[in-house]
C-alpha cells in the first residue's frame, strides 16, 4: 500500500473594506514555487485541530483562538499533490477585521487577497485550492442563512448597517436596510442590544448591539432566489 500523507489547510475569511477577503500566502518552496496557495502544511505527532492552529500561526502569524474555526472537508484526490498522495483536512475560519499578516516558515509572503480575486481568475491558487476555496464560500453563506457567524465577522459593539454589510459582502449582493433590520433584529437570541448609540458625522445616531447568545437563526434569513440568480449571472458562486 502507497504511503499516504496528511496536510491541513485553511479557508480564511474577513472583511476589510467592505469586501470579502481570503489569506493566501506566497508558497516559499517547491512545488508550484511562488504561487499563490490557501496556508497550510503537513500534520505532525498532533491532532488535526493542533495542526491547523500551527499552520495558521507558523505561516501568518494569526492566533487561530481568536477566529470561529471548524473542519469544512477532506480532500483527497490522488492528483491533487505532485508530491505523491496527499490528503488534506480543509477549515473553514471567519475573522473579524482581522490584522494584515505576516510571513513565516516556507511562505515567502502572506497577505489578503480579495475573494472577487480568485473567482474571478485573476489570482489561481495551487494545488487544489480554488475549488476548496470556493467550496469554503458556499459554506459561509450557507451558515449565514441558518446561524448567527455573521456576528463573528463584526467587532462589538456593532450597528445593523455594520452586520447588513458583512452579509452584503459574503453573499455578493445589495440586502434592503428596512427588511434586513426587521429580520435580524426579530430573530430569537441573535442580538443583545447595549443601550447605547453610535453618533456619526452625518446621519442619525445608531443603536449598538452585541452578539446574542443564540447558534442557530430562528427564522433563518435565506438568500431570495432572484439574489443567486444575480450571483450565478455575475459569476459570484
Amino acid at each position: 500500500m502507497a504511503n499516504v500523507a496528511v496536510t491541513v489547510d485553511l479557508v480564511i475569511f474577513t472583511v476589510r473594506g467592505g469586501a470579502l477577503h481570503v489569506l493566501l500566502i506566497e508558497r516559499g518552496k517547491e512545488p508550484f514555487l511562488g504561487q499563490a496557495a490557501l496556508p497550510g502544511g503537513f500534520v505532525r505527532d498532533e491532532t488535526l485541530d493542533e495542526a491547523a492552529q500551527r499552520e495558521l500561526f507558523e505561516e501568518t502569524g494569526v492566533d487561530g483562538r481568536e477566529l470561529h474555526l471548524e473542519q469544512l472537508r477532506a480532500y483527497g484526490d490522488q492528483r491533487r499533490d505532485p508530491r505523491g498522495r496527499v490528503v488534506t483536512v480543509a477549515y473553514l475560519a471567519l475573522g473579524a477585521d482581522l490584522p494584515l499578516p505576516v510571513a513565516g516558515t516556507d511562505a515567502a509572503r502572506a497577505q489578503w487577497t480579495p475573494v472577487a480575486d480568485v473567482l474571478s481568475g485573476l489570482v489561481r491558487p495551487a494545488f487544489d485550492h480554488g475549488a476548496i476555496l470556493r467550496d469554503g464560500l458556499e459554506r459561509a453563506r450557507s451558515q449565514l442563512e441558518h446561524t448567527t457567524v455573521a456576528a463573528a465577522f463584526c467587532r462589538e459593539p456593532f450597528t445593523v448597517g455594520d452586520l447588513r454589510g458583512i452579509y452584503e459582502a459574503v453573499w455578493g449582493l445589495p440586502l434592503d436596510p428596512s427588511n434586513f433590520r426587521r429580520k435580524v433584529t426579530r430573530a430569537e437570541g441573535f442580538l443583545e442590544a447595549t443601550g447605547e448609540r453610535r453618533f456619526p458625522e452625518v446621519g442619525r445616531p445608531a443603536a449598538l448591539y452585541r452578539r446574542g447568545p443564540a447558534v442557530m437563526l430562528m427564522p433563518p434569513l435565506l438568500r431570495s432566489a432572484a439574489a443567486l440568480g444575480e450571483n450565478r449571472l455575475s459569476g459570484v458562486g
